[in-house]
């Protein structure tokens, strides 16, 4: 357990007849890639809910470096260093791209409100340091040309860019991504895909990662599970995954010889 990030062991989730989570376990390595997929209704935004502390789990635990965190609320969970991304568009439409990214800092900013009424010289240098951080963001993202843009002039591709920005800011150990690529074109999949794989490469960050464009999971995932009816069906590498026949019965449906 000590080479694992985040791991949740037998985890239940009811909402009072209807059992969303069944008995799931999986564990994320450092520096991995691990898909969660399955149909609509399967159970995956509710496994990332369990794990984010969005959801209290029925049973089971999670535990995140060794520490078991099953009770600790999300907030909590951010301060540790688990960053979380949703299926909307979570930004501050009347905020520039600099000030939407610096937003996700808080949790390491120490600077009280009376600090920020009088902005005294340590609060100068926090302020300074944090936009340099930002600056790091930006660059990494490649969104040196729009730093000063009001997010609700930008298209929706580059909101959910400027989203994952923020949960970079909060120096994550690892990211949890729940949909990100919904409602975008190609391009905007291949960019995103680019960055995921650099947050893993250039970042060392693992990534737990809810996607229902297949290509894009089988392209850059080192793992993948998959989920139906709240239970696991199949999990281990893209190419046997993809190949095993409860996966493609539960997908495409009916009896798989």
């Amino acid at each position: 357990m000590s080479n694992t990030v985040l791991s949740a062991k037998n985890l239940h989730l009811t909402f009072g007849a209807i059992t969303a989570v069944d008995d799931i376990s999986l564990q994320v390595k450092p520096g991995k890639i691990c898909a969660v997929i399955g149909p609509n209704g399967a159970g995956k935004s509710s496994l990332l809910n369990c794990l984010s502390g969005f959801y209290k789990p029925s049973s089971g635990s999670v535990a995140f470096e060794g520490e078991d965190i099953t009770g600790l609320p999300p907030f909590r969970r951010a301060e540790m260093g688990m960053a979380r991304t949703f299926q909307g568009n979570q930004t501050y439409q009347s905020m520039t791209v600099r000030e939407n990214i610096l937003s996700g800092f808080h949790s390491q900013m120490r600077s009280g409100l009376l600090g920020g009424l009088l902005y005294w010289g340590r609060v100068q240098q926090e302020n300074a340091h944090f936009i340099n951080l930002a600056e790091e963001i930006i660059e990494f993202l490649e969104l040196e040309q729009l730093r000063n843009t009001i997010v609700g002039e930008l298209g929706y591709g580059l909101r959910k860019r400027i989203d994952l920005g923020r949960a970079l800011g909060l120096n994550p150990k690892i990211l949890i991504m729940d949909e990100p690529m919904a409602g975008m074109n190609t391009e905007e999949k291949g960019d995103l895909a680019r960055f995921i794989l650099d947050i893993r490469d250039a970042r060392n960050i693992p990534v737990i990662l809810v996607e229902h464009d297949m290509e894009v999971v089988m392209d850059i995932s080192d793992e993948v599970t998959v989920i139906d009816w709240g239970k696991v069906i199949s999990s281990g590498p893209p190419d046997a995954v993809r190949n095993d026949p409860k996966v493609i019965s539960a997908y495409l449906g009916g009896d798989v010889a």
